[in-house]
């Protein structure tokens, strides 16, 4: 049965259970055989794929959007915050808990990238095509670069341990609020009631602190990456590779996925920064539908 979400949105939820220490929450939209994975970034959940989730499910597609270990409502376990062990839940979560027994899309921003591409690489034969949305990638060279640009400053700050959590803490509002509008074009596109729910997630216990460790795990995701490049080779799988317009990683996606990737396309979404698929969702639409043709 087809719920309402409490803002609307026609959705199903679920919960699987990865293992004793996690319980992966997602939400469900159409019945189509053909697969589209979203995966979101930080600081967000799955409601960041709002506009989203309604027309791809129209359009003919089963669509399932993940909270990724230690976001929204999904539990919020010690360590595994490397993308491996995080695309390893969201494996778990569509072939023993959904069944899904054929190759899905894998659509990903921000943080939700890195995780989409880890799933790429570990099982290709589980994966038809991917989607990757203004981030730079641990293990390029893009990645080694953008690290150091100041505009990226919380790469630094979110990977300090604790001091981050404490000076968060009472004000995850106010923080979301700044991260949001420091990387913006649309200001109209993150509402005051998408703020909340953010704040409400990210304000739970240990959200902040699960929230800053997929962070401080880029270390062992450059390595893994590098490792998986030199092992499986590039990916060879269509590859649709999107910019914001105005974004600090609009201009490297394309390069930077050429570097592991041989069927790379590359797009810029006009009218956005970082926050691509909520500031401008009609044009990201129609960029996505046509490269799945």
């Amino acid at each position: 049965m087809t719920e309402k979400d409490s803002n609307n949105l026609a959705v199903r939820h679920g919960m699987a259970v990865i293992d004793n220490t996690l319980r992966i929450h997602y939400v469900e939209a159409g019945n189509g055989e053909s697969v589209i994975i979203l995966i979101h970034g930080f600081p967000q959940t799955w409601w960041e794929w709002r506009f989203i989730i309604p027309k791809l499910a129209e359009a003919g597609f089963r669509v399932i959007a993940v909270d990724y270990r230690g976001a929204g409502d999904s539990w919020r376990p010690a360590s595994g915050y490397d993308k491996r062990t995080m695309a390893g839940d969201i494996h778990y979560l569509l072939k023993e808990h959904l069944k899904i027994e054929g190759p899905a899309i894998l659509v990903g921003h921000d943080i939700g990238l890195m995780v989409a591409y880890a799933y790429a690489q570990e099982y290709r034969e589980h994966t038809s095509h991917l989607v990757v949305i203004d981030a730079p990638l641990p293990g390029t060279k893009a990645f080694d670069v953008i690290r150091t640009d100041h505009r990226v400053w919380h790469f630094a700050f979110h990977n300090v341990p604790d001091l981050p959590e404490m000076l968060i803490s009472g004000r995850e509002k106010q923080y979301l609020q700044s991260f949001f509008n420091y990387r913006i074009y649309n200001t109209d596109a993150i509402n005051n009631n998408d703020i909340n729910i953010f704040t409400t997630a990210y304000a739970a216990p240990g959200a902040i602190r699960a929230g800053l460790e997929v962070y401080r795990a880029f270390d062992q995701d450059v390595t893994d990456n590098r490792a998986y490049l030199a092992k499986n080779g590039k990916l060879s799988i269509p590859v649709l590779a999107v910019g914001g317009a105005i974004s600090t990683s609009g201009a490297i996606m394309e390069e930077m996925m050429k570097e592991v990737a041989t069927n790379v396309t590359a797009v810029r979404i006009p009218n956005t920064a970082h926050w691509v698929v909520e500031e401008n969702p009609e044009i990201f639409l129609s960029e996505f539908l046509e490269f799945l043709k």
